[in-house]
C-alpha cells in the first residue's frame, strides 16, 4: 500500500523509495494509462505502469538500495503485499519464498505460484548470478501485458493490450518478438478477443475467426504463431457446446497452458543443450533467443543459462544482429542481468574471432525448422553457420517442438518476411543512407541442415539425418 498521496491523481504523484511498500519521493506515473482517484492506491507487484517522461517500472518495487538486493534476485511474482523473503544458500545463490504464515494468493494473473522448489535458480558459479525470468508477456486483469522490447535496454516499459488487435499490432511492430513469445502472445490475444466480445453462437465464432486471421497476418515466418492459433482454434471447437462463460474460460486456460508449457520446455531444453557444450565454453550466439523471445528462460540462452549453472561458460559473444540490433539491445542486456561474461561484436567480426580461437561453440534459436532440418532464423544466421563449418566449430540450434514444421519438406518452402527499408536506412530516427538507394530487408534466412551439428528441443537432441529423428521427437520423443 502506498502512503497518502499529495494530490488527487496517481498520475501526478507516486511516492516511491524503491522499497516494496514504503514511500519517499514523488514519481510521475499513470497506472494502466489512466489517472487513479483517491488518497490510497494498492499496487500489486505485477501491475506496472508507465509515464512518457518518467515511469514506474518493476525495479521500483524492490528494496534495492536498503537491502542491497538487485531486482534480478527475485524469482517470480510477489504476493499482494509485495512480501517476499530471500534465502541465502551456502553457495551464495538466492531463492524466493513467501512468508510461511501466509498462504500463496491467486492473483488476477490466474496462474498459481509455483512450489518453492520450482523457482528458477542457477546459483552462483564464480561471477554467475542465478537466472531471472523476464516477464515477457502475461495475463492480468482482463488484459495482455507485455514488455515493450523496442524500448530496451534504455527503459523497461510494459504495454497493456485490451483488444486482440492491439496484441496483433504489438507483434507486427516487434514490441514483442521471438517465435515462442509470439505464439504465447497470440494465444492470449485470442483469449482476450473472446472475453471482450458480447457476441454469442455463430456471431462469436465469426469474431473469433477474424481475430485468428488478424493475428496470423502479423509475422509470416515464425511457425509458433500458427501453431498457437491452431491450438486455440481446436480448443474453441471443443468448447463450442458450452455456455459462453465456460467457453471463454476454457480459451484463457488453454492460452495460459501454452505459456506454462513453453517456460517448462525452455528449462528442459536448456538442460539438454548444456550437456553438449564443452567445459570451457566460449559461445557465440546470434539475435536474441532468450527469456525475451519466449515465455521465460530462453532457447539458445536457456542453454547458456543451464551451462552457467554447471560452471561450463567461460564467455559469450553476442552478435549485434543488424539491422534491428536484437543482440546488442536484448541478448547483451539479458546476460548482463545474469552476470554471465558477455562481449558484444559487430556481425562482421565473427569470422575473425573464430579464426583466433575465441569461439568454440555456436548456439542459436530458430523461427521454423523444416522437415529435413533446414533452419529459418534471424538474418545472418546462415553466414554464422558457414563460418562455424569452415572453422570446425559445432553449430547447435535450440528450439521447441512447436517450431518444427514437418509439413514443409525443406527450407526453400519457408516464407521469408521482408520488413520496412527504414530499419536498414535509419537508426534511432536518423537517416544513415542516402535518399533513393534501393534496400532489401529480409528478416530471416535459411541455414541448410548440412551446417547444423544438432537440434535441441525439450524432448531431446536430434542429429543428422534429421527427418526421422525430428518426426520421432515431434511425436513424443
Amino acid at each position: 500500500m502506498l502512503g497518502e498521496l499529495p494530490g488527487p491523481h496517481l498520475a501526478d504523484h507516486v511516492e516511491d523509495n524503491r522499497g516494496p511498500t514504503g514511500v519517499s519521493r514523488p514519481k510521475r506515473v499513470a497506472v494502466h494509462g489512466r489517472a487513479v482517484e483517491g488518497g490510497h492506491v494498492h499496487v500489486r507487484g505485477h501491475v506496472l505502469g508507465q509515464h512518457p517522461a518518467q515511469g514506474l517500472g518493476e525495479e521500483h518495487l524492490f528494496a534495492r538500495q536498503r537491502r542491497g538486493v538487485g531486482e534480478d534476485d527475485f524469482q517470480g511474482p510477489l504476493d499482494r503485499d509485495h512480501r517476499v523473503t530471500l534465502l541465502l544458500h551456502s553457495n551464495g545463490s538466492r531463492q524466493c519464498r513467501f512468508p510461511a504464515e501466509r498462504p500463496r494468493p491467486q492473483l488476477s494473473m490466474q496462474t498459481p505460484y509455483p512450489a518453492v522448489g520450482d523457482w528458477d535458480t542457477i546459483g552462483r558459479s564464480g561471477k554467475h548470478r542465478e537466472a531471472r525470468v523476464v516477464p515477457t508477456v502475461a495475463w492480468d486483469d482482463g488484459a495482455v501485458v507485455l514488455i515493450d522490447q523496442r524500448r530496451l535496454p534504455g527503459e523497461q516499459v510494459f504495454l497493456r493490450c485490451r483488444q486482440a488487435r492491439e496484441v496483433a499490432e504489438a507483434i507486427r511492430n516487434m514490441a514483442i518478438r521471438g517465435a515462442p513469445a509470439i505464439g504465447v502472445a497470440a494465444a492470449l490475444g485470442l483469449a482476450l478477443a473472446a472475453r471482450g466480445s458480447k457476441a454469442k453462437g455463430t456471431a462469436l465464432t465469426a469474431e473469433f475467426e477474424r481475430a485468428c486471421g488478424e493475428l496470423a497476418h502479423t509475422r509470416p515466418t515464425a511457425v509458433n504463431l500458427f501453431w498457437a492459433i491452431d491450438r486455440m482454434r481446436r480448443r474453441y471447437q471443443a468448447s463450442a457446446g458450452m455456455d459462453g462463460a465456460a467457453l471463454r474460460q476454457g480459451l484463457l486456460d488453454e492460452a495460459l497452458a501454452i505459456q506454462a508449457e513453453d517456460l517448462a520446455a525452455c528449462r528442459r531444453m536448456g538442460d539438454f543443450g548444456a550437456e553438449l557444450l564443452p567445459g570451457e565454453a566460449r559461445v557465440l550466439t546470434h539475435c536474441n533467443a532468450g527469456a525475451l523471445a519466449t515465455a521465460g528462460y530462453g532457447t539458445a540462452l536457456g542453454v547458456v543459462r543451464s551451462a552457467a549453472r554447471l560452471g561450463k561458460i567461460k564467455s559469450v559473444i553476442a552478435d549485434e544482429t543488424r539491422p534491428y540490433l536484437q543482440g546488442a539491445r536484448l541478448t547483451a542486456w539479458e546476460l548482463l542481468q545474469d552476470g554471465i561474461p558477455t562481449t558484444l561484436i559487430a556481425d562482421s567480426m565473427a569470422g575473425h574471432l573464430m579464426a583466433r580461437g575465441e569461439v568454440n561453440v555456436v548456439v542459436v534459436g530458430a523461427d521454423r525448422i523444416a522437415g529435413n532440418g533446414d533452419v529459418a532464423n534471424k538474418i545472418g544466421t546462415y553466414s554464422v553457420a558457414i563460418l562455424a563449418k569452415e572453422h570446425g566449430i559445432p553449430f547447435y540450434v535450440a528450439a521447441p517442438v512447436s517450431t518444427f514444421d514437418l509439413r514443409t519438406p525443406d527450407g526453400s518452402r519457408i516464407p521469408i518476411e521482408e520488413r520496412s527499408p527504414d530499419e536498414v536506412t535509419h537508426h534511432g530516427g536518423r537517416r544513415l543512407a542516402p535518399e533513393g538507394v534501393a534496400v532489401r530487408n529480409p528478416a530471416f534466412d535459411v541455414t541448410p541442415h548440412r551446417y547444423v551439428t544438432a537440434i535441441v528441443c525439450e524432448r531431446g537432441v536430434a542429429r543428422p539425418p534429421y527427418p526421422d529423428r525430428l518426426r520421432a521427437l515431434a511425436e513424443g520423443g
